[in-house]
């Protein structure tokens, strides 16, 4: 047992420091010291500040060692890790083949460098370098980065500055083909639940315009097929509403791209602004179509036809109100490029 004489000046002095003392690691240490000093048993004052034997037996020693100077000293915890030195090599290392595990890291850590250390030890010292381990995406193999980057530079943003200016409406078109069956999701549950798998194969098919500014939503939609007509039909829609120049940005999709289309287009003095082939991840609808999935057909069944399809129209007519802020954070307009580095070209 370690025996301290409190004075009543000092217990005084630890009472003002547990309750004012701007750290709170300090705050700490003098609490269990005031404590100490009304000869409370080390075993309550180690269940009531919730630490250790060998943390308050520190405590004790540093204040018998320094008395408060040495109480309030505030340490930088750790000490600085053998593999410090590496860093460049490491974040080198790591852009260049990111691992698949700790593990993996370990054993190749050590052959870079040498230094044998534990995956625990190598999980830390990466989470120093802001390395996480990250959800790896997608993208398509013949998407051409370089030319994504153009059009994003040169033909979406500054038609997207004049629609902030009020100058202009952008629309970014798109068709979606929700196929009426299990979409499977993920669930808080106690147990593994099971969705029933409705019969059939009949598609629901919703071809959308999102306003880039508003983000109101025109939609044409049937259980066939969309075709040139279709998009015809939304061209003619917007058109309708139109006080200002239009842009609406679209993919290459056949039916988008004949010429019925441009020559309604050039008739309405509609600007058709087609992305670069394989750029899913500048058409801002796509965003909606994933979220539209999530949020009214994952993990639920639709005993028929009528009712998958009303659920998927309710929700794309009620999102504005029942779905504001979601809608805000995900329907921004920053749109995802990629670097060659980014891109993982070998397992």
């Amino acid at each position: 047992m370690i025996k301290i004489h409190f004075s009543e000046e000092s217990a005084n002095q630890l009472r003002e420091i547990a309750m004012f003392y701007a750290h709170p690691s300090i705050r700490l240490k003098a609490l269990a010291l005031l404590l100490k000093s009304q000869k409370t048993p080390h075993h309550i004052i180690e269940s009531t500040l919730n630490i250790c034997g060998n943390t308050l037996r520190s405590y004790l020693r540093a204040y018998q060692d320094g008395g408060l100077d040495e109480l309030t000293k505030i340490r930088a915890k750790g000490s600085t890790s053998r593999l410090a030195q590496f860093d460049e090599q490491i974040r080198d290392y790591i852009t260049k083949k990111p691992p698949c595990s700790i593990k993996q890291a370990q054993q190749e850590i050590k052959q870079l460098t040498g230094v044998d250390l534990s995956m625990e030890q190598i999980r830390r010292h990466l989470s120093k370098l802001n390395v996480k381990y990250r959800k790896v995406g997608t993208i398509p193999a013949k998407a051409d980065i370089a030319a994504q980057e153009e059009f994003k530079t040169t033909k979406l943003e500054p038609r997207l500055t004049e629609a902030k200016d009020g100058l202009r409406d952008v629309y970014f078109v798109d068709a979606a083909h929700f196929v009426l069956g299990a979409f499977l999701g993920f669930l808080w549950s106690f147990t593994c639940v099971f969705v029933r798998t409705p019969s059939g194969r009949q598609r629901f098919n919703v071809l959308g315009a999102l306003n880039a500014i508003t983000k109101e939503l025109s939609v044409v939609t049937n259980d066939t097929y969309i075709t040139s007509i279709e998009v015809c039909e939304l061209l003619r829609n917007i058109s309708a509403t139109a006080l200002k120049p239009v842009t609406i940005v679209l993919d290459n999709a056949r039916y988008q791209r004949c010429k019925l289309v441009t020559d309604l287009a050039d008739k309405l003095e509609i600007e058709l602004l087609f992305l670069p082939p394989y750029s899913p991840n500048l058409n801002l609808i796509e965003r909606l179509w994933k979220f539209t999935k999530k949020e009214c057909l994952n993990s639920k069944y639709y005993a028929d036809f009528k009712s998958f399809s009303g659920a998927i129209i309710g929700f794309l007519s009620n999102m504005h109100t029942t779905k504001k802020e979601e809608l805000a954070s995900l329907l921004t307009l920053n749109f995802q490029t990629f670097t060659e580095e980014q891109i993982r070209t070998a397992a």
